[in-house]
C-alpha cells in the first residue's frame, strides 16, 4: 500500500492558502490534517470551525480533523464532517469512545481512534468494528516541533499485528508527530499507512514545499 500525506494546515502559511492548496491538489495530496485544542484536552489553541468550512469552499480534498477537545461527543456536528473525510477521537478524552466514533460515522465521515504515545492499544479492544484508522501520537500532543517519543515505532509495529490478528487489516495506521524524512522510512517499515507532515518535512524550510513533498513519497 502506498503511503498517504496529510500535511498539517497548522504550520501552513496563512497568506499563502491558496497557492499552497493549488499546490497541494496538484501534487495529490490525500488529506489536510486540522489540529483542533481547546485548551483544556491539551494546553493549546489551534484551528476552529471557521477553518474547516472556509478550507472546504477552497478546495476538494479531503479534511482529516483531529479533536483534542474534552466531551468530543458532543462537539462533533460543529465541524460539518464529509463523507471522506477523516474525524480523529481521543480514547483519553471522552468516557463515551463508542458513542464519538458512532457520531462521527452517522455524519458520513470515517472515524478513527486517537492514542497517546502511552496508552495501551487494549483501549481499542471494544471500538474495532466502529473505527475506520488508528492515530497513533509519536509526540505527546499538544505543540509542534518535539523529539520523536522513541517507543512509539515499537507501537506501530504493535498496532499493525494487533489488526491483523483480529481480522482489522484494512483499518488504517495514521502517526502524528515528527515525521521527519528520517522517521517517516522508520514509520513506514513498522507499518504506518498515513504521515501527518509539518514543519520536519512538508513545511521544511530548507527546500520548497513541493520539492519536500516528492521527498516525503520517495520515503514511503
Amino acid at each position: 500500500m502506498n503511503g498517504k500525506i496529510a500535511p498539517s494546515m497548522m504550520c501552513a502559511d496563512i497568506g499563502k492558502l491558496t497557492e499552497t492548496l493549488e499546490l497541494f491538489e496538484k501534487t495529490g495530496i490525500e488529506y489536510l490534517h486540522i489540529d483542533v485544542m481547546d485548551g483544556v484536552f491539551v494546553k493549546n489553541f489551534t484551528l476552529g470551525t471557521d477553518y474547516c468550512k472556509n478550507l472546504r469552499k477552497m478546495t476538494k480534498i479531503p479534511l482529516d480533523i483531529h479533536l483534542m477537545i474534552t466531551e468530543p461527543e458532543w462537539k462533533i456536528g460543529w465541524f460539518d464532517p464529509q463523507p471522506g473525510d477523516y474525524v480523529s477521537i481521543h480514547a483519553e478524552s471522552t468516557n463515551h469512545l463508542q458513542r464519538a466514533l458512532a457520531a462521527v460515522k452517522s455524519c458520513g465521515a470515517k472515524a478513527m481512534a486517537a492514542l497517546n504515545p502511552a496508552t495501551p492499544l487494549s483501549a481499542l479492544d471494544y471500538v474495532l468494528d466502529d473505527i475506520d484508522g488508528v492515530l497513533l501520537m509519536t509526540v505527546n500532543p499538544g505543540f509542534a516541533g518535539q523529539k520523536l517519543v522513541p517507543q512509539t515505532l515499537t507501537k506501530i509495529t504493535d498496532c499493525r499485528n494487533y489488526l491483523n490478528e483480529r481480522g482489522y487489516s484494512h483499518v488504517e495506521i495514521e502517526v502524528d508527530g515528527n515525521v521527519s524524512f528520517e522517521n517517516a522510512k522508520k514509520m513506514c517499515a513498522a507499518g504506518a499507512d498515513i504521515y501527518i507532515c509539518g514543519t520536519s518535512s512538508v513545511f521544511c524550510k530548507d527546500a520548497s514545499i513541493e520539492e519536500n513533498i516528492k521527498t516525503m513519497r520517495a520515503c514511503i
